[in-house]
């Protein structure tokens, strides 16, 4: 509680007198009393003095000192830093050559403090709901926020004992990239100092599938075993215990500093070092209370961090663990291990898929294997090859040619397994109060799972699970979203009970030549990236028919990186673009999953339930450009929606000739070209006289989409209109006679 009123409101505050009135009924000693009263005070502490001042505008020149958190990606340096009064910032700087580039790869700037330039810049809104947020990213990390740097020069380098160390790890990452081999360096950066920035994509996803990500983290067995590795090699070497747990003491917070200072590494070195230390005043006190402690101090030294998925998951696991201990009493080993994995994979899974939207099934089973794989061999074979780099090549060449064979085959069995079908449980992103109840169930089923009532347990878990799983498809309506996917478009459509889902367009980047340097590390990809988690968030598991009007990259350029995550039946094209380069990576993908690509024409039809889809173009099968795009018409009832694809004047003049009245006083339209100057042109907006027209288009988009002339065309006849790079995700929900349209604004409200 004081915790969250460190950075919500006062008024939770409130809820501590409940807390403390419990615990003298409890009978709980003064000092846990305390304890909570002081972490309050200290809240409101924070929220009289912080929370509620406005920061100060920063001046027009000033110093900035690099903290250890910053990367290099192409030709941008980003990071955080602190000011001369301790904020915090989110710092951009862009890379004016590649000498420079070399230099900052090259050299720690933690402790760096430089005199600056520019200016606070807003972060980007999310495209979606469900799509990563850069301003929460912010609050979690405690930054006031964005500063673009326009010119800076280096004054001093600060000198601090975090900054030091910072410099040690730095030092060691380029260690491990000078002389282990490449297949081997990612995983020996992720385990033993916490860089995880080089993983493969591929094989991040199949680590993500089988639900071992967290393997790669630095965790709190991870530090268990080498605080017993260390304490041994003291032993072993002749230090007396007492010498030997005071040098482990004084080591535990240099190696979490070197570790990389993730949340699960903090909790495991806070935990360890409260309970050693109260160990030596003869003070007992239970690991939760410990756990305890570790939590509040934590947050209410950064507020923020209480955010971060990695901080919830890590104390929410380990609680899991130390309150089911009476579950694995009196089990065999096989038992012991499969509980252990069951009861905290059973705790997390609600916050899981309230975070992620999805959740691996087989992690259940796989990490029985993979945790005690990964913590009692690979690691331990990490830091002897690690050490044998420090102490004689040869050994080490030696290790790595043993090693490398062994962890590739490793690797195909990763990849295999997780290529199994039902892999996954994606539900989409649950209501909150849905996420309460299945907390509320897994509490339950713990408290049977240790009275040994089995049937109980699945009783309890399964009624929500289902509910979970349902409640994405009991709703009523027709829902059509325009997808906020920058310069590019992509539009969803769900039908009633989720009967069909078709995915219009899966946007794209338009990629211009750059010199190699400034290429990104990894570059943005709007399918994964923007259409993925929205389909993912709303609990869309197959898709009926992939829609790609043409064959430009803004339209299809996603639609690979879609079609890798999400189940397909059937692609439709415009005629004539199947060789054009742009479908060549989708195509490949389609024919590998077995997912039949149609070329479609006017003249297609189809039915369900009430709604009715007719292509009214192309004609031919010659495909010349924009003027060929698929044009889809919608109906359902008196409802009725044009979708124009990215066709131009020529085409829309074609519609008028061929549909006339028809296409009249439409209800929708989905303007051609992104709002063009080429397309919407006078004739047509007045035939169609859509109720609301949306315009697809990118903020600040080098090509000025939509034309100022084009919005004045609907504004002068009075025509509603809303553009997705200023409203965002657009949704518009049909039921009957009636409509509604809602922005991302309101879809954030709800």
């Amino acid at each position: 509680m004081a915790s969250l009123a460190a950075h919500k409101s006062a008024w939770l505050l409130a809820s501590l007198l409940i807390v403390v009135t419990w615990l003298t009924l409890k009978g709980e000693t003064f000092f846990i009393s305390a304890l909570v009263v002081g972490a309050g005070l200290l809240s409101f502490f924070f929220i009289t003095t912080f929370r509620l001042t406005e920061p100060s505008p920063l001046p027009s020149t000033f110093q900035l000192t690099w903290t250890s958190d910053y990367k290099i990606n192409g030709q941008r340096l980003s990071g955080f830093a602190r000011t001369e009064t301790g904020e915090k910032l989110y710092v951009t700087y862009t890379l004016s050559s590649e000498l420079e580039k070399h230099f900052y790869e090259t050299t720690s700037i933690t402790g760096f403090t430089y005199v600056v330039q520019g200016e606070i810049v807003a972060p980007n809104p999310p495209a979606h709901t469900y799509t990563f947020s850069f301003e929460k990213y912010l609050v979690s990390k405690g930054a006031r926020g964005i500063f673009e740097v326009k010119s800076w020069s280096l004054m001093s380098e600060k000198k601090t004992i975090s900054s030091v160390l910072a410099k040690y790890r730095f030092h060691l990452k380029k260690h491990i990239e000078t002389f282990f081999p490449p297949s081997l360096i990612t995983e020996a950066q992720a385990l033993l100092i916490g860089f995880r920035d080089q993983m493969d994509d591929e094989l991040q996803r199949a680590y993500q599938k089988l639900g071992i990500t967290h393997l790669f983290a630095i965790s709190g067995l991870h530090v268990a075993l080498v605080s017993w590795l260390f304490y041994e090699g003291l032993l072993r070497l002749g230090i007396r215990k007492e010498m030997a747990i005071i040098v482990l003491l004084i080591m535990l917070p240099v190696y979490g500093v070197v570790a990389g200072g993730a949340p699960s590494v903090i909790r495991a070195v806070s935990v360890v070092e409260l309970s050693m230390l109260l160990r030596f005043t003869r003070w007992h006190m239970s690991v939760d209370d410990a756990l305890a402690i570790s939590f509040i101090s934590f947050v209410l030294l950064e507020p923020g961090v209480i955010f971060q998925i990695g901080f919830q998951l890590s104390y929410l696991a380990t609680a899991s663990l130390i309150y089911s201990w009476g579950i694995f009493q009196n089990r065999n080993w096989l038992q012991k291990s499969f509980l252990i994995t069951f009861v905290c994979q059973l705790l997390v899974y609600p916050l899981l898929l309230y975070h992620f939207y999805e959740l691996s099934i087989s992690s259940f089973l796989v990490n029985i294997i993979f945790v005690p794989l990964f913590s009692f061999i690979i690691l331990p074979i990490n830091i002897l090859m690690l050490i044998a780099t420090f102490l004689s090549t040869p050994l080490a060449k030696l290790l790595f040619e043993v090693y490398e064979p062994m962890r590739h085959w490793l690797t195909e069995a990763i990849l295999f397994l997780q290529a199994l079908p039902l892999q996954l449980w994606s539900p989409g992103k649950p209501a909150f109060w849905l996420v309460c109840i299945a907390f509320v169930s897994v509490l339950i089923s713990l408290y049977f799972l240790e009275a040994k009532h089995y049937t109980k347990v699945a009783i309890v878990l399964l009624i929500p699970a289902l509910s979970i799983h349902l409640a994405p498809i009991l709703y009523k309506e027709t829902k059509i979203t325009f997808l906020n996917v920058g310069q590019g478009d992509c539009t969803i459509i769900e039908l009633p009970f989720r009967r069909a889902v078709y995915v219009v367009d899966a946007g794209g980047v338009l990629r211009f030549r750059q010199e190699p340097w400034k290429l990104s590390n990894s570059p943005y990809e709007v399918g994964r990236q923007v259409v993925v988690p929205f389909l993912k968030g709303k609990g869309i598991r197959e898709v009926d028919i992939l829609i790609l009007t043409h064959p430009d990259a803004d339209h299809v350029e996603g639609a690979e990186e879609v079609l890798e995550e999400i189940t397909m039946r059937e692609i439709h094209v415009t005629p004539g673009s199947l060789n054009t380069p742009a479908m060549q990576d989708l195509l490949v993908e389609a024919t590998k999953q077995k997912v039949p690509v149609k070329e479609k024409m006017e003249g297609t039809s189809w039915h369900v339930g009430s709604t009715s889809f007719h292509y009214l173009y192309p004609r031919d099968t010659l495909y010349e450009g924009n003027n060929d795009s698929l044009v889809l018409f919608i109906q359902q009832q008196s409802f009725r929606a044009l979708l124009t694809g990215d066709l131009e004047e020529a085409g829309e003049r074609e519609l008028i000739k061929l549909y006339g009245q028809q296409l009249a006083n439409i209800t929708l339209l989905k303007a051609g070209h992104h709002g063009s100057k080429t397309s919407s042109i006078e004739p047509f907006v007045e035939l169609l006289q859509p109720t609301l027209t949306v315009f697809s288009a990118g903020r600040n988009n080098r090509y000025q989409h939509p034309h100022d002339i084009v919005v004045e065309r609907f504004k002068k006849r009075r025509l509603a209109t809303k553009t997705t790079s200023i409203d965002g995700t657009i949704e518009v929900t049909i039921y009957r006679d009636k409509w509604i349209v809602r922005t991302e604004k309101d879809l954030v409200r709800n």
